[in-house]
């Protein structure tokens, strides 16, 4: 039976923290490899590991990796590697991904971060013990980029070319730079966002559903709950074993889903699928997902986020893509 590391679909319980060093205030996040464009737009390559979007940068004299995850709240960085410079300082609220909820958190601030030339002030950040994903993903993990600094950009994943191009947007979601894109895109669709998740609404053998879009999901969940109609069109192919922090284990099924639209000339051919429970997740959020798509989207579709606009792009992968 096949064992996958279930890191980002878990419940964390962490510690975060307050910055109490100026210096450490003004280190800038600096992603070493990243091609400057012009002013405003950055290209920073990735590399996949397993099914992450994680690139290297340094911090604070570190050398380390981020995972890109759209699905989570905040930047986030990782207590094992920032053990000594933080005084505790209480959030009100809970902090929360879309995979992931957390209770009575901390945070710190911290004073500027920078992307490659690219500077974002007075951002907050929490501090949660990522051993974990260390140990199972076999990385140093500096922390997680989430949505409170990629909604400032529009943001093209591309799979294709291992790439993430960043492009500094306005209120309204206008590009403040001309001509980033070489490829054409060949279409767009809308989405919502609940507090930080990208939501879509779409089919499933022609059975209405509600999808969450999470970089960070390595593979597509699809709800126990959804109607029958469309989950007649679930595939199983065999039980797998899912194991997360605690050394809990989760066994479900896997296979491939079919027939998904999410709009008359957006749809996807089959994708790799598990299917699980989502009710806890769906509490938590206060969402009511039928399913999560992750790796298996974006490699069907190089994607661009639009987050002040609310709508996703898209590119075609070239015909010898695989």
């Amino acid at each position: 039976m096949q064992r996958l590391f279930y890191t980002i679909l878990t419940f964390l319980i962490f510690w975060n923290f307050t910055f109490a060093n100026n210096d450490v205030n003004k280190s800038p996040i600096l992603f070493t490899n990243a091609e400057v464009l012009n002013e405003y737009t950055t290209r920073i390559p990735f590399k996949l590991v397993d099914h992450l979007i994680v690139v290297e940068a340094e911090l604070l004299n570190q050398k380390g990796n981020f995972i890109i995850d759209t699905g989570s709240e905040n930047l986030i960085l990782n207590q094992v590697h920032f053990p000594n410079f933080y005084e505790y300082q209480r959030k009100k609220e809970a902090s929360s991904g879309i995979l992931q909820a957390i209770d009575n958190p901390y945070e710190k601030r911290i004073k500027e971060l920078a992307l490659s030339h690219f500077k974002l002030k007075n951002r907050t950040s929490d501090v949660i013990n990522l051993s974990h994903i260390e140990k199972s993903k076999k990385i140093k993990l500096l922390g997680i980029i989430g949505y409170s600094i990629l909604k400032d950009y529009e943001v093209f994943i591309d799979l294709h070319l291992n790439q993430i191009t960043l492009t500094k947007v306005d209120r309204f979601g206008n590009k403040l730079s001309d001509n980033v894109y070489l490829e054409k895109i060949v279409d767009s669709i809308d989405f919502t966002l609940k507090n930080h998740t990208i939501v879509v609404s779409g089919t499933i053998n022609y059975q209405k559903v509600r999808l969450g879009i999470d970089t960070a999901a390595e593979f597509n969940q699809i709800n126990k709950s959804i109607n029958k109609k469309a989950l007649k069109y679930f595939i199983p192919k065999k039980r797998m074993r899912l194991t997360g922090v605690g050394n809990r284990k989760i066994e479900v099924l896997a296979g491939k889903l079919h027939r998904v639209k999410l709009s008359k000339t957006t749809y996807f051919g089959p994708m790799f699928t598990v299917l699980t429970n989502l009710s806890k997740m769906n509490e938590a959020f206060g969402t009511d997902l039928d399913g999560i798509l992750g790796y298996a989207f974006f490699a069907q579709k190089r994607t661009i986020i639009n987050y002040q606009k609310e709508t996703l792009y898209f590119i075609n992968y070239p015909l010898n893509y695989q």
